[in-house]
C-alpha cells in the first residue's frame, strides 16, 4: 500500500512538473543568474551548437547575379 501511494504521488508530480512546464521555464529564466547557467550549459552542447548557431548568425541578404 505504501508503495502505491509513493507512486502515485510521483506520477501526480510529474503530470503537474508537464503540465506548468512552459510557466515554471519562464519563472527560472527570469532570474539572470539562472538564465547565465543555463546558457552556459546549453551552449557546451555540441548538438545545440551544430543546429542553432549557424541559423542565427547566417547571413540573410542573398548575392544577385
Amino acid at each position: 500500500m505504501r508503495v502505491f501511494v509513493i507512486l502515485t504521488v510521483i506520477v501526480g508530480l510529474f503530470s503537474i512538473l508537464y503540465k506548468w512546464r512552459y510557466k515554471m521555464m519562464n519563472a527560472m529564466l527570469a532570474v539572470s543568474f539562472l538564465r547565465k547557467i543555463a546558457v552556459s550549459i546549453s551552449m557546451n552542447m555540441p548538438s545545440i551548437r551544430k543546429n542553432i548557431l549557424p541559423s542565427i548568425f547566417k547571413d540573410t541578404v542573398e548575392p544577385t547575379n
